[in-house]
């Protein structure tokens, strides 16, 4: 923005250039320059009397091809009142040079450049006084953008003051548009309209837009008339015709998006007829801040016309010439003709009285008692459209009847917002009468046609009335099959007010009996789920009535319905199609359930029961009742877990894995019929029966078990190690495990088989009892796969040959942890045989038989035949076999003199060893009668063989059966005594009785004599006294000889 005063006289007279050039300061603010003169000193500034040249401030932005205005005035001059004014222009292709463009007194004033459009006009100087113009060029162009200059001659007689002022023009290039589509639209009065324009610009700097609606009445060239504006100050303006339509609503512009503007005109008019336009002006605010429009813009017109409403119109009213009694009446008042959407009040009529009044805002004014009948919900009085008024009786009655008519009367709102009667109209009477009722007929039938339902089924009567419509009362009664007196079920009045019947024992249960009503003469009882005792006779009564009668007329039919019961047909089965398992397989049960209602949505409950083999009673398995849930019952707690159960609608299958002994029994199903509702109402059972028991056989599975029988020798070095096989061909499948137990048998005759070892099922290894402890550290046994086993014999020698052979067990696991023996097979045997080595052992056969007594002491010898080699050591083995027994190992004396006894029993009672290297002795201490029995030693060479050295047995060889025969000791005194039970009682007893007794004597005699004791003593005393009171002389012999005849009684 750019402001500058001065004196620009210097191209008229340059004498004056320097002398009169003001001083300008200038400041920069942000990126703008603004240039204010200041006239130094101070005191030289212009005042009163100075002349003064004053233009708009600029700069003016004009659009190209719109005209403009620049207005030049001058203050404080002094000569003649019209002042002359020249006005020039800088271009902004030569912002130095200036050119001149017109002048008030010189005709030549204007260069090349201008002078056409001088004298075209197109660029013109107007005098507004005598010292103020205007500049007007009538259609800009962009060439014409500069900086404008408008310059006084002076008339002062001196220079005093500013004699010129500038200002700068902008041109920029019209971007406004504005464009509706041409059309032609015929409309009613009274009808809607909407027309849109739109108006945009793009415009660089900042302005703003109006948009204003013409029309232009039809006929002549009359102006256009403006209807409605949206100023550039954002104002809706209604021109001078519309300010009160625009004040009421019923004109409105409205701006939708950024460049679409809609006129809406409510109702239309005949002074709106003609062609509408739509105008649109950008306006800019000059830095004064004035508000110019630069550019204006029309749209292509819109041809409206509009046909006059027709103002007449009639008053029609419809209704039916009778009712019934507590039926709705209904009457209607339809306008026909009249204007579009008129304003119309309507008023109902009854016997000539004033019923209700509804104006043409929709306000109702109810007179009278209707007030208190539309409170209740009996009266309605209502506008169904402009020209449509109703009067409703919901229930009607006898004093509804009479003559209706209806006024409809058209109204316009004044300005004061009252309404104004233009005409009223009276529709014809109506008259209404009452119908009497009239004798009708009732059909009673079920919804399904069948009068046979099964128990818990639906049952649905239908109980329908003849006749003409008219308001009517049902009631239902039930007759049992074995009573007499029919039982209400329930009743329908005239209102709708359902009563139940309060019966308990009949079908009349509140929850399970509905009454409904179908249409006005059809009537419903359901009962949702019948009993047997719903069987029986019902009937309808069907009954009409007013309340200007004084009894009710009633009409009745009956119905006969059998309800079967569930129970009667209902047949439960067991099934099985393995009713002998095999242990570990599964098996199945199917309980089938037959039912002649098969087709009935019926809900099951299913109870499983188990009777265990040699028990009384049957127990719950499980329980899968009726709304699905599965309750499982507290006896075999494993069943739980591999039990499947699946239900359909009439069969459940109980399918069980991995048999177990257990599972042997009795089975049986349980079935309890439920009707479909009781999932809601938890309903009692309907019907009940149970299968027939069926008996489960759990049995092991056959063995499939087969060993390679094939018989082989093998020979092998002494002190090597070697093994035997135990192949398997095949087994049963399943969860099988194999037991092998080794035997060997030596290859002497008579030879027993002994068990070596044992490798269970479990893969748990035991030695055999019978096998010599000493030797069992040289056998190991290993599971080499599924289905081969090896004996491992470690530095075998001459007391490891024999032959071999396995026993293998086919054992079932089942899943309670039960081991099942299914078979066993033995294998071939196989021969293990040493190399000859040259060196054997000859055991003394010589025949031995000794009579021991018992108790006494007896030795058996053994000896080897030859002194045997000077590197050799010799064991022994000593065995028996008794009559009631068979082998027994008693006791082993080894090489190293090491003895181990079969039995730890046996340590006390024999003793075992060597009379000389190659002689050896059983000694038997105390023999019993058990020890009677064959008795025979093995005796094997050592010597020590490899590297490192190991001794190894070379040979062996067994003795002769030697037989020792035990006979019973022979009877003595004492050993009769102590082998008879009652004699030796009484020699025990009877001695310590006769010793109790003499005691006992010894005893009494011993108190005998010291009670004799006492007695004497006490007698002495007496005498003495006697003696002291006679005196010494007064004792008589006589009487001397009475005490000792005294002392010899007593003694």
């Amino acid at each position: 923005m750019e402001w500058t005063v001065a004196n620009n006289l210097r191209s008229h007279f340059p004498e004056l250039q320097q002398r009169e050039r003001p001083e300008v300061q200038h400041w920069e603010l942000g990126r703008s320059s603004i240039f204010i003169p200041l006239f130094l000193p101070l005191p030289a500034k212009l005042g009163t009397g100075q002349r003064e040249v004053t233009v708009p401030r600029g700069p003016l932005f004009r659009a190209e091809g719109y005209p403009v205005s620049i207005g030049c005035n001058v203050t404080g001059y002094k000569g003649p009142s019209e002042q002359h004014f020249r006005w020039s222009v800088y271009l902004l292709t030569a912002p130095t040079r200036e050119v001149q463009v017109v002048s008030t007194n010189d005709a030549t004033f204007s260069y090349a450049i201008y002078q056409q459009r001088v004298r075209s006009g197109d660029v013109s100087v107007e005098r507004i006084q005598g010292h103020s113009v205007l500049l007007h060029i009538t259609k800009l162009q962009m060439k014409d953008a500069g900086e404008y200059e408008c310059h006084t001659p002076n008339t002062d007689g001196k220079y005093h003051g500013s004699y010129s002022a500038k200002t700068r023009l902008t041109v920029i290039p019209d971007t406004l548009s504005a464009t509706m589509s041409p059309q032609t639209l015929s409309k009613e009065e009274g009808e809607p309209l909407e027309l849109t324009c739109e108006a945009s610009k793009v415009t660089a700097q900042h302005t703003h837009l109006s948009v204003t609606w013409y029309v232009i009445q039809d006929g002549g060239g009359s102006p256009a008339t403006e209807i409605l504006s949206l100023s550039k100050d954002f104002m809706l303006v209604p021109g001078p015709l519309y300010t009160e339509r625009f004040a009421a609503g019923d004109v409105r512009l409205g701006k939708l998006g950024a460049t679409t503007f809609r006129l809406s005109i409510e109702r239309l008019r005949p002074s709106d007829q003609g062609r509408l336009f739509c105008e649109a002006m950008e306006w800019i605010q000059d830095p004064d801040e004035t508000w110019v429009s630069i550019t204006k813009k029309q749209t292509d017109q819109t041809t409206l016309r509009i046909q006059p409403a027709v103002k007449d119109f009639q008053v029609n009213i419809t209704a039916d010439s009778s009712f019934a009694e507590g039926k709705p009446l209904e009457l209607l008042c339809l306008v026909v003709g009249a204007g579009h959407d008129p304003q119309l009040q309507g008023i109902w009529f009854f016997n000539e009285i004033e019923m209700a009044h509804i104006d043409a805002g929709g306000v109702l004014d109810l007179k009278n008692s209707y007030k208190d009948r539309a409170s209740q919900g009996q009266l309605r009085v209502s506008k169904l459209g402009p020209k449509a008024f109703s009067l409703k009786i919901f229930s009607a009655a006898s004093e509804d009847e009479g003559a209706y008519k209806c006024e409809v009367a058209e109204v316009t709102r004044t300005r004061m917002g009252s309404w104004q009667l233009l005409q009223r109209k009276q529709s014809p009477e109506s008259h209404v009468y009452l119908r009497k009722p009239a004798a009708r007929s009732v059909v009673v039938s079920t919804k399904n046609k069948q009068q046979a339902v099964w128990e818990g089924e639906a049952l649905a009567l239908l109980c329908k009335a003849g006749g003409a419509e008219s308001p009517l009362a049902v009631s239902w009664w039930h007759l049992p099959q074995d009573r007499t007196q029919p039982e209400f079920v329930a009743g329908m009045g005239q209102d709708g007010v359902v009563q139940l019947g309060a019966s308990s024992g009949g079908p009349s249960h509140h929850g399970n009996t509905r009454l409904e009503k179908v249409d006005w003469a059809t009537f419903q009882l359901e009962i949702t789920s019948t009993t047997v005792t719903d069987s029986g006779m019902y009937e309808c009564r069907v009954s009409e009535g007013t309340r200007s009668q004084a009894r009710e007329l009633s009409w009745t039919q009956v119905i006969s319905v059998t309800v079967k019961s569930l129970e009667s047909s209902l047949q439960v089965s067991l099934l099985s199609r393995q009713p002998q398992a095999k242990l570990t397989n599964a098996f199945d049960l199917s309980c089938v359930v037959g039912a002649a209602y098969s087709d009935l949505k019926v809900l099951l409950t299913v109870t499983w029961q188990f009777q265990p083999a040699r028990a009384q009673g049957f127990h719950r398995l499980i329980r899968v009742t009726h709304n699905g849930t599965i309750e499982w019952g507290d006896f075999l707690p494993q069943f739980q877990k591999k039990t499947k159960v699946s239900q359909s609608p009439f069969r459940s299958q109980l399918l069980i894995h991995d048999a177990t002994e257990e599972e042997t029994g009795v089975y049986r199903c349980k079935v309890d019929v439920y009707d479909r509702n009781s999932l809601h109402t938890h309903g009692p059972v309907r019907a009940s029966a149970t299968s027939h028991p069926l008996r489960i056989v759990i049995t092991l599975p056959e063995s499939q078990l087969k060993v390679n029988s094939r018989s082989q020798t093998r020979e092998i070095s002494i002190g090597s190690d070697t093994d035997i096989e135990c192949s398997v061909l095949s087994r049963a499948t399943g969860n099988i495990q194999l037991a092998i137990i080794w035997y060997f048998s030596s290859l002497s005759a008579n030879a027993s088989c002994l068990r070596i070892l044992e490798m269970n099922q479990t893969n748990v290894v035991k030695y055999g009892d019978e096998f010599h402890t000493s030797r069992r550290k040289k056998f190991h046994a290993e599971k080499v796969s599924q289905d081969l086993f090896q004996l491992h014999i470690l530095s075998v020698d001459d007391s490891d040959q024999g032959t071999y052979h396995c026993v293998v067990e086919e054992w079932l696991s089942s899943t309670n942890g039960t081991w099942h023996k299914l078979g066993e097979k033995k294998s071939g045997l196989t021969e293990l045989k040493l190399k000859p080595t040259g060196r054997k052992v000859r055991v003394s056969r010589v025949y031995w038989t000794e009579n021991v007594t018992e108790h006494g002491e007896v030795a058996i010898h053994c000896s080897v035949e030859g002194s045997g080699g000077p590197a050799s050591l010799y064991s022994v083995v000593w065995y028996r076999s008794g009559e009631d027994s068979g082998r027994n190992t008693l006791v082993h004396l080894q090489h190293d003199g090491l003895l181990a006894f079969g039995d730890e029993g046996l340590r006390g009672r024999l003793h075992s060893y060597r009379s000389s290297p190659t002689d050896f002795v059983l000694k038997l201490p105390r023999v019993e009668m058990e020890d009677a029995g064959r008795y025979w030693c093995r005796v094997a060479e050592w010597q020590l063989h490899g590297q490192p050295s190991k001794w190894v047995s070379q040979a062996s060889d067994e003795s002769q059966r030697m037989v020792l025969t035990v006979l019973p000791s022979e009877s003595t005194f004492p050993s009769r005594i102590c082998s008879s039970t009652p004699l030796l009682y009484f020699l025990v007893v009877c001695p310590l009785a006769l010793l109790g007794l003499l005691l006992v004597s010894l005893g009494c005699v011993s108190w005998k004599a010291r009670k004799l004791s006492r007695l004497r003593s006490d007698t002495r005393k007496e005498k003495a006294l006697w003696v002291d009171l006679k005196g010494a002389g007064g004792k008589t012999a006589a009487g001397e000889e009475d005490e000792e005849e005294e002392d010899a009684t007593e003694s």
